[in-house]
């Protein structure tokens, strides 16, 4: 399973996000899971119950920090396939290349 998810703080002191965001960024990669953060997502993968696992601690992590968390998720569940986290965007390159 493919997992997307953008997990912040609402409410608090202060407008920036990067402090609370980078613990939740922390609890993913410490995770040992494959993962990758891009300007809004980061994206984890593996099977439902370390996955949700991972998202529960990020968000605890940031909910640590602020009154409120906001918490966006998306999933690719697809039973059977791994290593979809570079496999999909390769496929797309593979096209982009002009291969088929």
């Amino acid at each position: 399973m493919l997992v997307a998810f953008s997990v912040s703080p609402l409410g608090g002191e202060s407008d920036g996000v990067a402090a609370a965001v980078a613990e939740a960024v922390r609890v993913v990669r410490e995770s040992g899971l494959p993962n990758e953060t891009n300007a809004m997502f980061t994206l984890v993968e593996g099977e439902w119950d370390e996955v949700m696992a991972v998202v529960k601690r990020a968000t605890e992590a940031v909910q640590a920090t602020a009154p409120r968390v906001s918490l966006v998720l998306k999933a690719d569940i697809r039973p059977g396939h791994t290593g979809q986290l570079r496999a999909k965007v390769e496929r797309v390159e593979q096209h982009l290349a002009g291969d088929k």
